[in-house]
């Protein structure tokens, strides 16, 4: 209802606006409101990253700066100040002729757990006349750490987690769970190979968009063969091949954080090019390990590696 209400109003009042405070730039008092245009503010905190903004609007451009307090209400908020952020300044500038500004907030990355979700609260200081009841004085900012992207820290040692081997094994597998090898495809930087990864001597790419760490997705291009009929169904249903890609009805998310993937796969077979069947969509839980950490769940947990070094 919020962002009808923004595009109407906006709409409605832009050409109002344009022959008085936009384009010459006169001073209004009757229908100026400042806002923020979000009652929640969603935030990756990155390393080395200065500041990020949250946004601040007013429905008028004044032929003159305006300068409004910015106060921390620490009521709700699990992030301290000073701790995991710090405001840039407590107070906002609109320019003269704008009609926005942002505050700006540092977050403390060597403060933040990979899994803490962290939020504040903050409140505009101003004229009483100014605070509009569509919008708020006030908006949570929260806040996510947001690793740097490597694609190294995705190749190496992987344990799958796969509900497709819960109902379809084949002959070699005894548990949902298998301990594979990754390296980056030579040919594309965004894209890695898993070696066996459900199934001996089938391999399968998955790529990378780090292009928005806040929507980090990954996808599996399509085709790609996840192993043979006969060794997983016990009989041949089409040509022989078990196709897989990424499920077009779910996203399918990676975590530089915590080292990890979660992909839904939809898995398919055809024969000569004609579809035969969908086999179902699955999902995949890919979490990656250290050198150490493999021999242990080998040593102690009995699993067995697939597709690594040909020393291991």
């Amino acid at each position: 209802m919020k962002r009808i209400i923004t595009f109407l109003f906006a709409t409605g009042l832009s050409g109002l606006l344009a022959t008085g405070c936009q384009e010459e730039y006169k001073t209004y008092s009757e229908g100026e409101y400042v806002m923020f245009p979000d009652s929640v503010s969603l935030n990756m905190v990155l390393e080395n990253q200065e500041y990020f903004p949250v946004p601040v609007s007013t429905t008028l451009a004044c032929d003159y700066d305006r300068t409004f307090g910015v106060e921390v209400i620490d009521q709700g908020s699990t992030a301290i100040e000073g701790l995991h952020y710090r405001l840039a300044s407590n107070t906002i500038t609109i320019p003269a002729g704008k009609r926005s500004t942002e505050v700006l907030v540092h977050g403390n990355y060597e403060n933040f757990e990979p899994s803490d979700t962290l939020q504040f609260t903050l409140k505009l200081v101003m004229p009483e006349q100014l605070k509009w009841d569509l919008y708020q004085d006030q908006t949570r900012v929260r806040m996510l750490k947001g690793c740097t992207f490597h694609i190294e820290d995705f190749t190496g040692w992987c344990v799958v987690t796969s509900n497709f081997l819960q109902s379809y094994p084949g002959v070699e597998n005894t548990s949902v769970q298998r301990l594979i090898y990754s390296e980056q495809d030579p040919a594309d930087p965004t894209t890695i190979i898993l070696h066996d990864w459900l199934f001996t001597g089938y391999d399968v790419k998955i790529s990378f968009d780090a292009e928005d760490l806040s929507l980090p997705l990954v996808s599996m291009p399509g085709d790609q063969i996840l192993s043979d009929e006969l060794s997983v169904f016990g009989q041949i249903n089409g040509d022989n091949k078990i196709l897989v890609t990424n499920s077009p009805n779910y996203y399918s998310f990676f975590d530089t954080c915590a080292g990890n993937v979660k992909l839904w796969s939809y898995v398919y077979v055809y024969d000569m090019g004609t579809p035969v069947g969908t086999v179902g969509t699955f999902y995949n839980i890919m979490e990656w390990v250290s050198d150490e950490e493999a021999d242990r769940l080998v040593r102690e947990d009995g699993m067995q590696k697939h597709g690594g070094p040909a020393n291991e």
